[in-house]
């Protein structure tokens, strides 16, 4: 009889398993233990700030802890190329930009992953390019800063977060509007960027609002890369209304490696929506210069498409290496 039981449980065990129905009360479980949110930016940056700010919300909807990690390098390619490579539980998640994940696999054949092998979770936020100089600087205006590059091609250095990012792409592409001819300085994070504007190292910084907002004190905005001007700094100008058919930015999102379950993702995209929609956290990220935004697992899938087109014409129209 004992036999008998313990061979029917067996093969009730392998019906569930066929059904695919005890990974299903696995993924209901889910979060048993804490969830590593991996940056992969340095500390101090955007991601980082943004991590940190979510970090008490996740926790308390998730029901887990969640610890923040750095895997830094190669403007984020480091990260994103272990986090394919990473057990696809949900116990590992990772911070991911755009357009650095679409820019940097077409740009460079050591990356390490491919746009298509990160699974993006959602998309959450993003951050408009900001031009800025020293707070001391002899420049007071965009004028100034075109006039300037114009008068001393190739003398003026530009610091920025990541290769192949918003930064990036922006001030090629703003050279090219302008006529100039600036030089791009990648840097490790925007956190990194700074010091080196402060200490006189780079003449500015294509950088996000979120980083000027941090140091006003000690920086000059000359202009924002929106539609329009923002209301948190309504002095600072827009490109557009200065000339220039210019709006970019940094897109950020989190990913986690391929072959994650639906579930797992669908339940990890839900945490997300919600501390997006906690009315303290979005005060306080509006504050800091961040945008709201958001992108499920699904749609995400569309606004990858999207962007991928606009900077593949983006990058063949400047010839972008």
């Amino acid at each position: 009889m004992r036999r008998f039981v313990l061979g029917l449980i067996t093969i009730v065990m392998f019906a569930f398993v066929g059904l695919g129905l005890l990974g299903g009360m696995a993924d209901a479980a889910y979060p048993e233990r804490p969830i590593t949110y991996v940056i992969a930016f340095n500390p101090g940056g955007e991601s980082d700030i943004t991590a940190r700010a979510q970090q008490p919300y996740l926790e308390k909807i998730l029901g887990t802890q969640i610890i923040i990690t750095y895997k830094i390098g190669g403007g984020g390619a480091v990260g994103w190329s272990e986090i394919v490579r990473t057990k696809p539980d949900g116990y590992t998640i990772c911070g991911h930009n755009i357009p650095h994940i679409i820019v940097q696999p077409l740009q460079r054949k050591d990356t390490g992953y491919k746009t298509s092998d990160l699974k993006t979770v959602c998309w959450f936020q993003a951050t408009p390019n900001i031009l800025v100089v020293p707070v001391n600087s002899p420049i007071k205006t965009l004028k100034d800063f075109v006039k300037y590059a114009k008068d001393h091609p190739g003398q003026v250095t530009l610091g920025g977060s990541g290769s192949y990012s918003a930064n990036h792409l922006g001030t090629v592409e703003f050279n090219e509007l302008a006529g100039i001819n600036t030089v791009y300085i990648p840097f490790t994070g925007s956190g990194d960027a700074v010091p080196a504007l402060l200490g006189g190292h780079v003449s500015g910084l294509m950088t996000y609002t979120s980083m000027y907002i941090s140091y006003k004190d000690q920086m000059r905005a000359l202009a924002v890369a929106t539609d329009e001007r923002l209301p948190l700094f309504p002095d600072v100008p827009t490109f557009k209304e200065l000339g220039y058919d210019y709006v970019e930015g940094a897109y950020r999102g989190i990913c986690v490696p391929p072959k994650t379950p639906d579930e797992i993702v669908n339940k990890l995209a839900d945490a997300f929506r919600q501390v997006n929609e906690t009315p303290q956290f979005k005060e306080m990220m509006e504050k800091m210069g961040f945008q709201l935004v958001f992108y499920g697992p699904e749609e995400s899938k569309k606004f990858i498409e999207e962007r991928a087109e606009y900077y593949k014409d983006l990058m063949d129209k400047l010839a972008i290496k």
